[in-house]
């Protein structure tokens, strides 16, 4: 399939993902079912629904060669399988069981079995490929190394001299010829059984036109048996019960060895699109650092220098350098400017002087008081 098949099965995943979030998020959905069925139910149903965007994401992600697409596929595939998963317990959960059965629900949804099963994703073999290669590699010199002896297994050969081996075949041979003369015999006496029968009978004469219907009726059964045969058999391989016989002699010229091969190109490609995406990421890195680097640290210099002058100018001393502890420079940016923060403290300052002063009011208050009484 080309990439625009696969955009358009992606955009169509995205857009049933959006609506059961929609589904899920509505305030009628977020109150708990106190019924237990029901409950099931609808867990169910959302469990089959994102079984089949998981798919359609998972096939899109096998497929799109292009890098930054599946970074982005890669994001959205893990969180609707991490939600399989919690559907799944909250099935389990509900019906204390491992196995359910959705019957009722595929009928309604119009799907088959095959439908909800859950394939293992592609992505993940090929990205354990090599640890499995090396594992089978490490078993098979493991194996090799502690093999046990093969002969040991094996029974002794039995003994004997040339005399007895030519007696044995000697009597098989003798009950092989035996066997042939007695089929011989046999047929013989049976032959002249039915030469004896047609010398005292005499020989039959069949009329044609009985003959001819005899003969029809046994082709036309025999034909119209071959017909219902290859009925049947083009029935079975229509709806995938059994192998196209043809598909089997002419396999690399069928379509599915056509698809089948292509998708074995289009993960090469990927492949290679993904190495030059990861060269490319340092290369432009490497770049951006020695052509614009240069000019970044002059203009971060020249700020931490102006930022260090306005704070002189402003507060009449040079402030002291933030510590690694504190961020260090990034802090300098994070920080405001000079008049701001003088503004911030003066603010601060007064805030404190009035309530410095609120308190000696209260304090003078009390003692007046005191004296008074």
């Amino acid at each position: 399939m080309s990439h625009s098949t696969y955009n358009h099965q992606w955009n169509t995943a995205q857009n049933q993902l959006r609506d059961l979030l929609d589904y899920e998020n509505s305030p009628e959905n977020q109150k708990p079912d106190p019924d237990r069925i029901s409950a099931f139910q609808n867990a169910a149903v959302l469990y089959i629904k994102y079984i089949q965007v998981f798919r359609r994401l998972e096939e899109c992600y096998y497929q799109i060669v292009h890098p930054q697409k599946r970074i982005v596929l890669r994001h959205v595939l893990d969180g609707t399988i991490g939600r399989l998963l919690e559907l799944k317990n909250e099935m389990v959960n509900l019906e204390f069981s491992e196995y359910h059965f959705f019957d009722d629900i595929l009928s309604d949804m119009k799907l088959t079995p095959n439908d909800i099963e859950v394939p293992v994703p592609r992505y993940y073999t090929q990205e354990i490929e090599k640890d499995i290669k090396d594992r089978m590699k490490l078993m098979a010199e493991t194996l090799a190394k502690y093999r046990v002896d093969d002969t040991a297994d094996k029974k002794e050969e039995i003994k004997m001299s040339l005399d007895e081996a030519i007696k044995i075949i000697q009597v098989h041979e003798r009950a092989r010829q035996g066997c042939l003369r007695a089929k011989f015999m046999r047929e013989i006496r049976s032959q002249e059984e039915r030469e004896r029968m047609l010398a005292t009978q005499g020989v039959t004469t069949m009329d044609p036109d009985v003959a001819a219907l005899i003969i029809q009726k046994n082709w036309k059964g025999y034909s119209q048996r071959q017909k219902t045969a290859k009925v049947r058999d083009e029935e079975l391989i229509f709806i995938g019960m059994q192998t196209n016989p043809v598909s089997l002699t002419n396999y690399k010229d069928s379509p599915m060895n056509r698809v089948k091969k292509r998708e074995e190109e289009r993960v090469l490609i990927q492949t290679q699109h993904e190495r030059e995406y990861q060269d490319a990421l340092v290369n432009i890195k490497e770049k951006i650092r020695e052509s614009e680097g240069p000019d970044i640290k002059e203009n971060m210099q020249d700020q931490i220098r102006q930022w260090f002058i306005e704070t002189r100018d402003a507060t009449g001393k040079f402030p002291d350098y933030p510590s690694d502890d504190e961020g260090g420079s990034a802090l300098i940016f994070k920080t405001k400017e000079p008049g701001e923060e003088e503004a911030a403290k003066a603010e601060s300052g007064k805030k404190k002087g009035k309530k410095g002063k609120k308190k000696k009011e209260k304090k003078e208050k009390k003692k007046k008081g005191k004296k008074k009484g």
